[in-house]
């Protein structure tokens, strides 16, 4: 009886994990394709990270009990860009970068990695900043800072700088600094 049980749940296993495949990824590939940057026609990077946060997904897919399995997907694609984008993005956006500053890719292929992950998540995922700050490791105030410097990148406008705070005493002469 053993025998033939484990096919019918491998089986099942697997239909259910293509019904969600089939229904969460393309929403899945979208958001791999704004945090690379890259224009969503070609988004090889994108389907790289898509691909790993699913086979991850899969191996678990077993042990989700109550747990959303697109929240599962989401936060392991999130984690799987931020582990590697930091280096390759400047060395990319530099090297296609020409005098415009962003390289015509994606619609948010001006802002850095940190930017790009609050945007989608925050803007485009729509979660709360406590749970966007959780899940990047970051405080609510610097998502909340890294969200309006996004945003303001994006409209064309600089965010206003803050006032710069000298020290009393301070006349900046080294002679006078005794």
């Amino acid at each position: 009886m053993r025998e033939t049980r484990q096919p019918r749940l491998a089986g099942r296993r697997a239909r259910e994990f293509e019904a969600f495949v089939a229904g969460a990824g393309g929403r899945l590939l979208h958001i791999a394709a704004l945090l690379t940057a890259e224009p969503s026609g070609r988004c090889p990077r994108a389907q790289r990270l898509l691909v790993g946060a699913l086979a991850r997904l899969y191996a678990q897919w077993d042990r989700l009990r109550d747990e959303d399995p697109y929240d599962r997907a989401r936060q392991d694609l999130v984690i799987r860009f931020a582990r590697g984008a930091w280096r390759p993005h400047r060395r990319h956006r530099t090297r296609t970068a020409g005098a415009t500053g962003a390289a015509g890719h994606g619609v948010l292929a001006g802002l850095g990695p940190r930017e790009r992950l609050v945007v989608v998540l925050a803007l485009h995922e729509d979660l709360p900043e406590e749970q966007t700050a959780a899940l990047l490791g970051l405080t609510k105030e610097r998502v909340r800072a890294l969200g309006a410097r996004a945003v303001s990148l994006l409209r064309g406008t600089r965010p206003p700088r803050p006032p710069r705070r000298r020290t009393p005493g301070w006349t900046g002469d080294r002679a006078n600094a005794r």
